[in-house]
């Protein structure tokens, strides 16, 4: 019951700091290219996982040479491949494309978690996984130019593949490491790669000096953005089953609207409403019968204590 209620915690808040992140990142990507800022980010990030880890004392296991290549794969596919795919992706379609696309990440969560982890797809997960593909449509709506934007939708979509594929690796992990160890070295790796993206980019771009709003807006982006959402949603995955923990992705669309909304000035339509009560609705769907028999075992084994 506590897993559930931790897993379930930990994948909302993380996909919606994702979704307040949007407002941050549109306003520092104006003076920062989106290589240079990704090192930066991992870079601040990296310091405060790693300080937490030191803390806490959780990195004491030796690693293998396999354990190693987990945790680079991870930093690969996740930190640099999923990443990079979404900044060039939205470059060559727009954000109201990529925002849409990026959201079918659960679809091959769910996938990859059967295939791989060999997690059974039921009837109640799939009625929620399509009731939640049906809210996220209505509070982005259809883009009907998306086929003027061919490759940068193809991209996309393979954002979403890769970072579906993570998802399913940090499962994996977390059989052996801490969510703090696979975060930590994940970004640490996903920088080293990311590096020499940012050398190539600074070739032929001019840093402007920063001032207090860019400051801000990094540490924002490298504190709260990166450790923290990525340690949550490592957390939220190693606490629930993938296919489950994929649909509070969709948390990261909702919340990026109502931050636009807020900060920005951007309108909410009637469609953003209907579409959170249904992606609202899918989530109670596949949690609560779980939620009920962990309580049940719970009061049970209680009871005979």
């Amino acid at each position: 019951m506590e897993r559930t209620l931790l897993g379930a915690l930990s994948l909302s808040l993380a996909a919606s700091i994702w979704g307040g992140m949007f407002v941050a990142s549109k306003y520092v990507l104006e003076y920062i290219p989106p290589f240079t800022l990704m090192v930066i980010r991992y870079f601040i990030g990296s310091i405060v996982l790693f300080s937490l880890l030191k803390w806490t004392q959780k990195d004491n296991r030796a690693k293998t040479k396999k354990d190693w290549f987990l945790l680079l794969w991870i930093g690969f596919i996740g930190y640099l491949v999923t990443i990079s795919f979404q900044f060039i992706g939205v470059e060559l379609s727009n954000a109201h494309t990529g925002s849409l696309l990026t959201a079918t990440t659960p679809i091959f969560l769910v996938l990859f978690a059967r295939i791989i982890l060999k997690e059974k797809i039921t009837a109640r997960k799939a009625a929620s996984l399509l009731l939640a593909i049906t809210g996220v449509t209505i509070v982005i709506e259809w883009d009907t130019g998306m086929g003027d934007y061919l490759t940068g939708s193809i991209i996309l979509v393979m954002a979403a593949i890769s970072w579906a594929l993570l998802s399913v690796y940090v499962k994996i992990a977390a059989k052996k490491f801490s969510s703090l160890e696979i975060t930590g070295y994940g970004i640490f790796f996903g920088m080293l790669m990311t590096s020499p993206l940012m050398v190539w980019e600074l070739q032929s771009t001019i840093l402007p000096l920063p001032n207090g709003s860019i400051i801000v807006g990094i540490v924002y982006l490298g504190v709260v953005s990166t450790a923290g959402g990525f340690y949550f949603w490592n957390k939220g995955m190693e606490l629930m089953e993938a296919g489950v923990g994929s649909l509070f992705y969709f948390f990261q669309p909702l919340v990026g609207s109502l931050f636009g909304w807020l900060l920005l000035g951007e309108s909410l339509s009637l469609n953003f409403f209907i579409g959170f009560a249904i992606i609202m609705l899918s989530i109670i769907v596949v949690t609560v019968k779980p939620f009920r028999k962990q309580r049940t075992r719970y009061l049970q084994n209680k009871k005979a204590q």
